[in-house]
Protein backbone atom coordinates (compact mmCIF):
# COMPACT_ATOMS: atom_id res chain seq x y z
CA UNK A 1 0.00 0.00 0.00
CA UNK A 2 1.23 3.49 -0.87
CA UNK A 3 0.95 6.87 0.81
CA UNK A 4 0.43 9.90 -1.40
CA UNK A 5 0.45 13.61 -0.69
CA UNK A 6 -1.97 15.45 -2.97
CA UNK A 7 -2.36 19.20 -3.40
CA UNK A 8 -5.65 19.75 -5.27
CA UNK A 9 -6.55 20.46 -7.97
CA UNK A 10 -5.48 17.00 -9.14
CA UNK A 11 -5.92 15.38 -12.52
CA UNK A 12 -7.59 12.12 -13.46
CA UNK A 13 -4.28 10.26 -13.72
CA UNK A 14 -3.37 11.12 -10.12
CA UNK A 15 -6.72 9.86 -8.88
CA UNK A 16 -6.65 6.70 -10.99
CA UNK A 17 -3.28 5.86 -9.43
CA UNK A 18 -4.96 5.50 -6.02
CA UNK A 19 -5.85 2.02 -4.82
CA UNK A 20 -8.07 0.87 -1.99
CA UNK A 21 -5.88 0.55 1.08
CA UNK A 22 -3.60 3.44 0.11
CA UNK A 23 -3.49 6.52 2.31
CA UNK A 24 -3.64 10.16 1.27
CA UNK A 25 -2.73 13.43 2.91
CA UNK A 26 -4.25 16.58 1.44
CA UNK A 27 -2.45 19.91 1.27
CA UNK A 28 -3.77 23.31 0.25
CA UNK A 29 -7.47 23.59 -0.53
CA UNK A 30 -10.39 21.47 0.67
CA UNK A 31 -14.06 22.39 0.16
CA UNK A 32 -16.72 21.62 2.77
CA UNK A 33 -20.26 20.67 1.70
CA UNK A 34 -23.34 19.06 3.20
CA UNK A 35 -26.95 18.08 2.42
CA UNK A 36 -28.39 21.59 2.08
CA UNK A 37 -25.46 22.77 -0.04
CA UNK A 38 -26.00 19.94 -2.50
CA UNK A 39 -29.78 20.23 -2.54
CA UNK A 40 -29.50 23.92 -3.44
CA UNK A 41 -26.84 23.27 -6.09
CA UNK A 42 -28.61 20.41 -7.85
CA UNK A 43 -32.30 20.58 -6.93
CA UNK A 44 -32.88 24.31 -6.62
CA UNK A 45 -30.86 25.68 -9.49
CA UNK A 46 -28.19 27.56 -7.61
CA UNK A 47 -24.53 27.74 -8.60
CA UNK A 48 -21.30 28.45 -6.77
CA UNK A 49 -18.66 30.97 -7.71
CA UNK A 50 -15.97 28.48 -6.64
CA UNK A 51 -14.08 26.45 -9.22
CA UNK A 52 -14.26 22.91 -7.85
CA UNK A 53 -12.60 21.20 -10.83
CA UNK A 54 -10.01 18.68 -9.68
CA UNK A 55 -10.72 19.34 -6.03
CA UNK A 56 -11.67 17.32 -2.97
CA UNK A 57 -14.88 17.96 -1.03
CA UNK A 58 -15.47 17.10 2.60
CA UNK A 59 -18.90 16.04 3.88
CA UNK A 60 -19.23 18.39 6.86
CA UNK A 61 -21.28 21.04 8.65
CA UNK A 62 -18.66 22.84 10.68
CA UNK A 63 -18.95 24.56 14.00
CA UNK A 64 -17.40 27.97 13.39
CA UNK A 65 -17.22 31.34 15.13
CA UNK A 66 -17.71 34.64 13.31
CA UNK A 67 -14.88 37.18 13.73
CA UNK A 68 -13.71 40.35 12.04
CA UNK A 69 -12.15 39.69 8.66
CA UNK A 70 -8.36 39.84 8.68
CA UNK A 71 -5.34 38.31 7.00
CA UNK A 72 -5.57 35.40 9.42
CA UNK A 73 -9.35 35.06 8.99
CA UNK A 74 -10.11 36.16 5.41
CA UNK A 75 -13.68 34.80 5.42
CA UNK A 76 -14.53 36.24 8.82
CA UNK A 77 -14.78 32.82 10.45
CA UNK A 78 -12.63 30.83 12.86
CA UNK A 79 -12.87 27.01 12.77
CA UNK A 80 -14.07 25.71 16.15
CA UNK A 81 -14.82 22.09 15.29
CA UNK A 82 -14.68 20.81 11.71
CA UNK A 83 -16.05 17.28 11.79
CA UNK A 84 -17.02 14.81 9.10
CA UNK A 85 -20.60 13.66 8.59
CA UNK A 86 -21.98 10.38 7.25
CA UNK A 87 -21.76 10.32 3.47
CA UNK A 88 -24.59 7.93 2.61
CA UNK A 89 -27.26 10.67 2.70
CA UNK A 90 -25.42 12.42 -0.13
CA UNK A 91 -25.04 9.37 -2.39
CA UNK A 92 -27.15 10.76 -5.22
CA UNK A 93 -24.95 13.83 -5.60
CA UNK A 94 -21.64 12.08 -6.35
CA UNK A 95 -22.09 11.84 -10.11
CA UNK A 96 -23.39 15.41 -10.60
CA UNK A 97 -20.55 16.76 -8.46
CA UNK A 98 -18.13 15.05 -10.80
CA UNK A 99 -19.85 15.76 -14.11
CA UNK A 100 -21.02 19.33 -13.50
CA UNK A 101 -18.26 20.63 -11.24
CA UNK A 102 -15.31 18.32 -11.91
CA UNK A 103 -14.85 17.15 -8.32
CA UNK A 104 -12.35 14.26 -8.11
CA UNK A 105 -12.21 13.26 -4.44
CA UNK A 106 -14.87 12.91 -1.78
CA UNK A 107 -13.87 12.82 1.88
CA UNK A 108 -16.35 11.45 4.38
CA UNK A 109 -17.23 8.64 6.75
CA UNK A 110 -19.30 5.50 6.34
CA UNK A 111 -18.83 5.12 2.59
CA UNK A 112 -20.99 5.48 -0.50
CA UNK A 113 -22.97 3.02 -2.62
CA UNK A 114 -22.79 1.43 -6.05
CA UNK A 115 -23.95 4.56 -7.89
CA UNK A 116 -20.93 6.43 -6.57
CA UNK A 117 -18.65 3.46 -7.25
CA UNK A 118 -19.81 3.50 -10.87
CA UNK A 119 -19.16 7.25 -11.13
CA UNK A 120 -15.66 6.79 -9.72
CA UNK A 121 -14.96 4.04 -12.27
CA UNK A 122 -16.30 5.94 -15.27
CA UNK A 123 -15.11 9.45 -14.44
CA UNK A 124 -11.99 8.90 -12.35
CA UNK A 125 -12.71 9.57 -8.70
CA UNK A 126 -12.11 8.15 -5.25
CA UNK A 127 -13.58 8.17 -1.75
CA UNK A 128 -11.26 9.00 1.15
CA UNK A 129 -12.45 7.83 4.55
CA UNK A 130 -12.10 9.58 7.90
CA UNK A 131 -12.52 7.67 11.14
CA UNK A 132 -15.69 8.79 12.92
CA UNK A 133 -15.21 10.84 16.06
CA UNK A 134 -12.00 12.51 14.90
CA UNK A 135 -13.40 16.05 14.59
CA UNK A 136 -11.05 17.57 17.17
CA UNK A 137 -8.05 16.15 15.32
CA UNK A 138 -9.38 17.18 11.91
CA UNK A 139 -9.78 20.75 13.12
CA UNK A 140 -6.04 20.94 13.82
CA UNK A 141 -5.42 20.17 10.14
CA UNK A 142 -7.33 23.30 9.03
CA UNK A 143 -5.19 26.42 8.95
CA UNK A 144 -7.95 28.85 7.99
CA UNK A 145 -11.37 29.29 6.45
CA UNK A 146 -10.34 31.16 3.33
CA UNK A 147 -13.77 31.84 1.83
CA UNK A 148 -17.43 30.90 2.04
CA UNK A 149 -20.23 30.80 -0.54
CA UNK A 150 -23.99 30.27 -0.17
CA UNK A 151 -23.68 31.46 3.42
CA UNK A 152 -27.42 31.90 3.79
CA UNK A 153 -27.38 28.13 4.36
CA UNK A 154 -25.09 28.46 7.40
CA UNK A 155 -23.65 26.19 8.72
CA UNK A 156 -24.32 24.13 5.57
CA UNK A 157 -22.60 26.78 3.50
CA UNK A 158 -19.99 25.94 0.88
CA UNK A 159 -16.71 26.36 2.72
CA UNK A 160 -13.23 26.84 1.34
CA UNK A 161 -10.68 25.57 3.84
CA UNK A 162 -6.90 25.95 3.73
CA UNK A 163 -5.51 22.70 5.06
CA UNK A 164 -2.10 21.40 6.03
CA UNK A 165 -1.38 17.72 6.61
CA UNK A 166 -5.06 16.75 6.31
CA UNK A 167 -4.72 13.04 6.91
CA UNK A 168 -3.73 10.33 6.54
CA UNK A 169 -7.06 9.47 4.93
CA UNK A 170 -7.82 5.93 3.81
CA UNK A 171 -8.67 5.25 0.17
CA UNK A 172 -11.86 3.25 0.75
CA UNK A 173 -13.31 3.35 -2.80
CA UNK A 174 -11.18 3.71 -5.92
CA UNK A 175 -11.56 4.21 -9.67
CA UNK A 176 -11.20 0.50 -10.41
CA UNK A 177 -14.44 -0.36 -8.61
CA UNK A 178 -12.85 -1.63 -5.41
CA UNK A 179 -14.65 -0.76 -2.17
CA UNK A 180 -13.76 -1.61 1.40
CA UNK A 181 -17.45 -1.30 2.28
CA UNK A 182 -18.49 -3.85 -0.34
CA UNK A 183 -15.72 -6.18 0.85
CA UNK A 184 -16.85 -5.94 4.48
CA UNK A 185 -20.47 -6.52 3.50
CA UNK A 186 -19.57 -9.59 1.45
CA UNK A 187 -17.37 -10.98 4.22
CA UNK A 188 -20.11 -10.44 6.80
CA UNK A 189 -22.67 -12.19 4.59
CA UNK A 190 -20.35 -15.15 4.06
CA UNK A 191 -19.63 -15.41 7.77
CA UNK A 192 -23.35 -15.23 8.57
CA UNK A 193 -24.10 -18.04 6.14
CA UNK A 194 -21.30 -20.11 7.66
CA UNK A 195 -22.60 -19.63 11.20
CA UNK A 196 -26.19 -20.41 10.21
CA UNK A 197 -25.07 -23.52 8.37
CA UNK A 198 -23.23 -24.65 11.50
CA UNK A 199 -26.48 -24.29 13.42
CA UNK A 200 -28.39 -26.23 10.79
CA UNK A 201 -30.30 -23.15 9.60
CA UNK A 202 -30.69 -22.39 5.91
CA UNK A 203 -29.68 -18.82 5.12
CA UNK A 204 -32.33 -16.70 3.37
Amino acid sequence: MAHRVLAPPVDQAQVRALRVGDTVTLEGTLYGIRDATLIHLFDRGRATRFDLAGHAVLHTAPNVRRVEKSAAHPAGYVPVCIGTTTSDRMERFTRPLMTRYGVRLIVGKGGLREGSAAAFRELGGAYLAVVGGAAALETTWIEAIEDVDMDDLHPESLWKFRVRGFGPLLVAMDSRGASLYADVKAAAAARRAEVLAGLGIRAK
